[in-house]
């Protein structure tokens, strides 16, 4: 698929400086909104959206289709009587890092008592509305809030370690424990209807502004996760439940000894025999939430990195075979198209190269890669027509990190060489480089916009503790950032073009 030519900005919504400590669907993501209107930008590209586990990475999720109940708007949800606005006087500020260990026990209870309140006193139309939203979703929601009610009860143990009978899901087991969190299982399909109205409404609040939103969609999924315990048939499990092999990335730029992701791997050719139903119900999801999706590690349909599950680092994994067309094939067949560009980074063989040629899936470049030895070239702007690039992205330091402290001395030097003098900053070299390069879709952390340090780093690969934090500041968009953003907008030919908005009736617009 070609992408209409434009430019936007990467910012995972934690990142928002919303009421309550982290990032949520709330006034300021309307805020930002505005901004990238005024901004002429016509993407707004996002990390996943589902449950937090392990380590409070948006790419480790409970749940493929779930969303995460903090990005629900407790100040939207006053709006509309599910919660008194004095409750909320409590909460951390609109700034600062983003501290998990405090807004976990803050922000849920009050996202379940306005549950409760509002499954109590809520008007016919919207529990009406919550009703619809729980039949038309039953495929995914029901054995999630299972799942979800189970794990708080047994204290976020992994499911594996729950009783036999309801890691095995023995149907008798599972029909006791249902009714016994009948009134749980229902507060957390309302939280699950609460996220997807408000995400809805800010979607649309988006398209009428012409900006596409773009997703993301993580090729594996948790061990301890709705979908594994759901569908354990899916997954490279042994007798006992455990993972037999893993999933990671062998040594590269990021670590000597490789990235050892842990995720279970997929037993493709159990996938196939059921016609790909699980993937095509996931990007189906995926593609009715979001305009633009970005496939992560895209290698892995071709060939995926296989690590003994009892190994502590990736070194010992080997590459297996993926599904490669006859995935896409299907998810063609039954989306009709193939709204996807690849996360295509690191070491890619010829092989991953043909694939996504031949799928017609755009690929990308980081533009911060592009300074070292010959090989890395393939990164810079002018070699990028028909890809997606960035300045840098939510695994890498920002550009004025890198260029400070990451950058060594041949790769300043060829940066200069090849951007010249730039009197605003490298950030902005950065910047006017990508937009003005023939890539299709042209993508800049906010981090680089606002041309901050290696404080303001997403993630750093595979290092524990202290990621996924950053928030930005109200009163750092301020100042003429948005006007030098519209004008070079308009000089490199990506004003955003109005598209046909969503047909939207959300309780929360």
């Amino acid at each position: 698929m070609s992408f209409a030519r434009a430019a936007g900005i990467l910012l995972h919504p934690t990142s928002l400086p919303s009421r309550g400590g982290i990032g949520d669907f709330g006034p300021a993501a309307y805020r930002f909104v505005d901004f990238l209107a005024s901004a002429r930008q016509g993407i707004w590209q996002v990390l996943p959206l589902g449950p937090l586990g392990y380590g409070n990475s948006p790419y480790s999720s409970t749940s493929a289709f779930a969303g995460n109940p903090l990005l629900i708007s407790l100040e939207r949800l006053a709006d509309h009587g599910w919660i008194d606005r004095g409750l909320l006087d409590p909460l951390p500020s609109a700034s600062g890092a983003i501290e998990y260990d405090r807004i976990f026990p803050q922000k849920l209870p009050l996202l379940f008592e306005a549950a409760h309140h509002f499954l109590r006193s809520g008007s016919r139309e919207a529990l009406g509305r919550l009703e619809s939203f729980r039949v038309e979703n039953a495929w995914w929601l029901e054995d999630f809030t299972l799942f979800d009610a189970l794990r708080a009860r047994h204290k976020l143990e992994p499911w594996n370690r729950w009783p036999q009978e309801l890691a095995i899901r023995q149907p008798a087991a599972l029909e006791k424990v249902r009714q016994e969190l009948d009134d749980d299982i229902l507060v957390r399909s309302a939280l699950q209807f609460a996220f997807y109205e408000q995400w809805r409404a800010l979607c649309h609040y988006c398209a009428d502004r012409a900006i596409r939103v773009v997703g993301d969609v993580a090729i594996f999924v948790n061990y301890d996760s709705a979908d594994v315990w759901t569908h354990p048939e899916l997954f490279r499990l042994d007798a006992n439940l455990e993972p037999e092999v893993v999933a990671g990335v062998p040594p590269d730029f990021f670590s000597k000894t490789g990235q050892r992701w842990g995720n279970p791997l997929y037993r493709w050719d159990v996938m196939k025999q059921r016609g790909y139903e699980w993937w095509v119900q996931r990007l189906r999801w995926a593609t009715k939430h979001c305009d633009y999706i970005r496939l992560d590690h895209f290698r892995g349909f071709d060939q995926f990195w296989e690590i003994p599950s009892h190994d502590p680092t990736a070194v010992n994994g080997h590459w297996v075979d993926g599904p490669r067309d006859d995935l896409f094939a299907k998810l063609r067949e039954v989306l009709g198209g193939l709204p996807f560009f690849a996360e295509d980074l690191g070491y890619i063989t010829p092989e991953v190269h043909a694939l996504r040629n031949r799928l017609q899936i755009p690929g990308m470049a980081v533009l911060q890669f592009g300074f070292g030895d010959e090989g890395a070239h393939m990164y810079l702007p002018h070699r990028a027509a028909g890809k997606v690039i960035y300045t840098g992205t939510h695994d890498n330091d920002t550009v004025v990190g890198w260029w400070h402290s990451g950058a060594a001395v041949h790769e300043r030097r060829n940066a200069e060489s090849y951007l010249g003098c730039s009197g605003d900053g490298i950030h902005w070299a950065f910047i006017r480089a990508a937009q003005s390069s023939p890539a299709c879709l042209s993508v800049v952390p906010l981090q680089d916009v606002l041309g901050l340090g290696s404080e303001a780093r997403m993630n750093t690969p595979s290092v524990d503790g202290g990621n996924w934090r950053w928030r930005f500041a109200e009163s750092q968009l301020s100042g003429n950032i948005a006007t030098k953003l519209a004008l070079l907008a308009e000089v490199t030919d990506r004003l955003p073009k109005p598209f046909r908005t969503r047909s939207d009736d959300s309780f929360f617009a």
